[in-house]
């Protein structure tokens, strides 16, 4: 498969102020080098526990938060070293779609006028031309055209994020990251949503980073799943094979907290030990290790390495030697 995107030793650390002396309260560690290959026509779920850095990675990939370190090549060009110019035109390549849909659009503009926005930065069309991608968008996503003077407070949270998806949508982008784009909304018109990303993803040959902390979701919607844990990747894999066969004891213990209905005397599963600790509190070995039920002395000692058990699952853990 063809490479669409490529991360590459990716980080990324948020100061946590100063003291009343003006002292450096030290920094906060999201993105701890994270590697990604991202291949055309796919679906990448990003999952984690809340505060791992799974949206500080959707956000640094496309550039809304600056990375420290590390490369980002899209289409064969690193999106750190372009000039704003460049990195302008690459942008309609790249969209967004994020959780809360009334936060991302506009309360004082009306639909058309928001969906008319990004055809007025980016392109030449004319005024006709423009109104006539507005409403075929819309009806891509299931709307009707007689929306287009109404404002956002007129919908509900399902019709906004259609919105919001025609809005990702109509520069025509080739890559689109979802962060968490279902979960504000009821779980009938989760599934709703849910469909019609599948749909759009097939009409317009999109490639997807679906950001998300329900795993029945990811299952049913991703091509492979990265585990994120702290800022890294502990676990890498094709989604079937991911959920058959956990190699990361964190992965199995997220995938335990799936709700499942039983019949007979289910197996005790593994449980997780404690709080997540800060990166700063973890000085050397695997991150996971004070909370693992498996830990070993070298797992305190050493960083683990990344061991693949086929070409696409891989995870980091000590266990698997």
């Amino acid at each position: 498969m063809e490479k669409l995107l490529e991360i590459k030793n990716l980080t990324k650390k948020f100061s946590k102020g100063k003291d009343f002396l003006g002292k450096s309260k030290g920094f906060v560690y999201a993105l701890n080098g994270i590697n990604l290959d991202i291949y055309k026509g796919e679906t990448l779920g990003l999952v984690g526990e809340s505060g791992c850095g799974k949206s500080t990675a959707g956000r640094c990939i496309i550039r809304l938060i600056e990375p420290d370190s590390g490369n980002i090549i899209f289409e064969k060009k690193d999106l750190l070293l372009l000039s704003n110019k460049e990195l302008k035109e690459i942008r309609k390549d790249m969209q967004i779609i994020f959780q809360n849909p009334y936060s991302s659009l506009n309360p004082r503009m009306k639909i058309k006028d928001i969906l008319i926005e990004p055809l007025k930065l980016n392109t030449n069309l004319s005024k006709k031309e423009m109104e006539k991608k507005v409403d075929e968008i819309l009806a891509d996503v299931g709307l009707s055209s007689n929306i287009k003077d109404n404002f956002p407070h007129e919908f509900s949270g399902g019709q906004r994020q259609r919105i919001v998806i025609a809005k990702a949508l109509i520069l025509n982008p080739k890559f689109i990251i979802a962060d968490e784009p279902i979960s504000a909304l009821d779980l009938s018109i989760q599934a709703q949503i849910i469909k019609l990303l599948k749909e759009l993803k097939e009409k317009f040959n999109l490639t997807y980073i679906f950001i998300s902390h329900d795993l029945s979701t990811i299952e049913y919607f991703c091509d492979r799943v990265a585990v994120m844990y702290l800022g890294e990747i502990v676990e890498l894999g094709e989604s079937q094979e991911l959920f058959n066969n956990p190699l990361h004891p964190y992965t199995q213990i997220l995938l335990n907290s799936i709700p499942k209905v039983e019949f007979k005397t289910q197996k005790k599963t593994i449980e997780i030990i404690g709080e997540p600790p800060s990166n700063e509190q973890i000085t050397k070995g695997c991150k996971f290790a004070p909370r693992c039920p498996f830990a070993k002395n070298i797992c305190k000692e050493k960083e683990p390495p990344v061991i693949f058990i086929s070409k696409e699952h891989s995870a980091k853990c000590f266990l698997l030697k």
